[in-house]
């Protein structure tokens, strides 16, 4: 008996340095390539070997990085990601809730057709004046409309102006605390078969088992348990930047 536990502890032993040194059994979350996954040379590659960005794109988020709270921008492999998902369902209507300097907005925008439209939400005026020169450069100034209100207001308008049911494609990137608000009037506005695509879902890693103390991370948490458990989508969940939640209404 003693050979055998001796045997055994061996094996997990050998097990647990196999795991330490090569990193399987690590969390996939890696990050935004301009953040936290800058270092890392496996997102690197993706981003050298996938990324189409346009020119435009290229200098607003150059011009982006030169800000404090460069973190907060959409990753340029995610944002393009959710470009192809508009493309894929021919989507003309989105919505962007918190643009920040809009680069995810002007991405979305250029994905569309002559007659497409992102209503994009943002409080902070400062952030929309250093997108528009963008937009314009772009040729997409006519098909970004910024409401400079709260989301949540943006969101009642658009239902009160009978737009319910009619958009393509929501992203939810803003104050966390409010997301499931945002969830259920985008869930309103999405068409059959549009796509809501939600950011920051794991938050870095603190939604497992967050804190008593930590609201956003409790707060993004049940959120995630809501979807997995909501019959009205479909859901994927993808460890893309900080994570990511592709939810198609059915």
């Amino acid at each position: 008996m003693q050979s055998i536990m001796a045997t055994d502890i061996k094996m997990l032993f050998c097990v647990g340095l196999f795991f330490v040194l090569t990193g399987v059994g690590k969390s996939a979350l890696i990050g935004k390539s301009h953040s936290g996954g800058k270092d890392d040379l496996v997102l690197q590659y993706v981003v050298n070997n996938s990324l189409r960005e346009h020119p435009v794109l290229t200098k607003l988020r150059l011009r982006t990085l030169e800000d404090q709270w460069s973190r907060m921008m959409v990753a340029s492999e995610q944002a393009q990601l959710m470009a192809n998902l508009i493309r894929l369902i021919n989507g003309t209507k989105a919505i962007e809730i918190g643009m920040y300097t809009e680069y995810n907005a002007l991405s979305m925008a250029l994905a569309m057709p002559e007659n497409g439209r992102v209503v994009a939400c943002e409080i902070e005026d400062t952030y929309v004046e250093i997108a528009k020169p963008f937009f314009k450069e772009a040729g997409v100034e006519n098909k970004i409309d910024v409401r400079l209100q709260t989301a949540m207001k943006t969101l009642d308008d658009l239902i009160t102006a009978g737009e319910a049911g009619t958009y393509d494609f929501v992203f939810i990137d803003a104050d966390k605390s409010n997301y499931d608000g945002y969830y259920e009037k985008s869930l309103e506005l999405i068409r059959k078969g549009g796509i809501i695509a939600i950011d920051n879902v794991l938050w870095s890693g603190k939604v497992v088992n967050p804190a008593p103390t930590d609201l956003t991370s409790q707060a993004l948490d049940a959120l995630n348990k809501k979807l997995h458990k909501d019959q009205r989508i479909e859901l994927s969940m993808l460890t893309v930047g900080d994570g990511l939640t592709i939810a198609i209404k059915r």
